[in-house]
């Protein structure tokens, strides 16, 4: 993949966000050969971008591979990770998908639920803009920080 072809320029505002950089992080993490050591922020997230071209491009029924798998995970670590800098306890994510690409993504703080998300068609996981990613994911970093404020023992325990 070129440079030119890549959906996220590099001075797009939304890579200095502590998503962003939480979503490096995390795909960094699970990056156990040291391939994205090299590369640029924008090219390390590009997969998470899904334009309507690309989306077309992959059929309406499929398994997701590995990798795929992999993103849903990091996007959702990313999301824990966050919740945990925020309220300082700690976030667990947990994924559970069958090899069709079904399943749900739960976050737990302490005893309590915080994030609870049905996954249908992993396989096209994605979003149509880095900026769509980021206002996604921070709709469910602020609905679950909300829980935990309403319930602060639970998430405590």
């Amino acid at each position: 993949m070129s440079e030119a072809a890549l959906a996220i320029s590099n001075d797009d505002p939304v890579l200095e966000t502590d998503f962003a950089k939480e979503m490096v992080r995390q795909m960094r993490a699970v990056d156990t050969y040291g391939t994205y050591d090299d590369w640029p922020v924008e090219k390390i997230l590009e997969p998470f971008v899904l334009t309507k071209e690309k989306k077309r491009e992959i059929p309406v029924v499929g398994d997701p591979d590995e990798v795929t798998m992999a993103r849903v995970k990091a996007f959702y670590n990313a999301i824990s990770a966050l919740i945990e800098k925020e309220c300082g306890l700690m976030a667990v994510p947990m994924i559970n998908l069958t090899h069709e690409g079904f399943g749900r993504a739960l976050i737990t703080v302490g005893k309590l639920v915080v994030m609870d998300k049905t996954l249908r068609d992993v396989h096209r996981f994605g979003f149509p803009t880095l900026s769509k990613m980021k206002d996604e994911a921070d709709k469910l970093l602020s609905v679950a920080l909300e829980i935990v404020g309403n319930h602060p023992k639970v998430a405590g325990l």
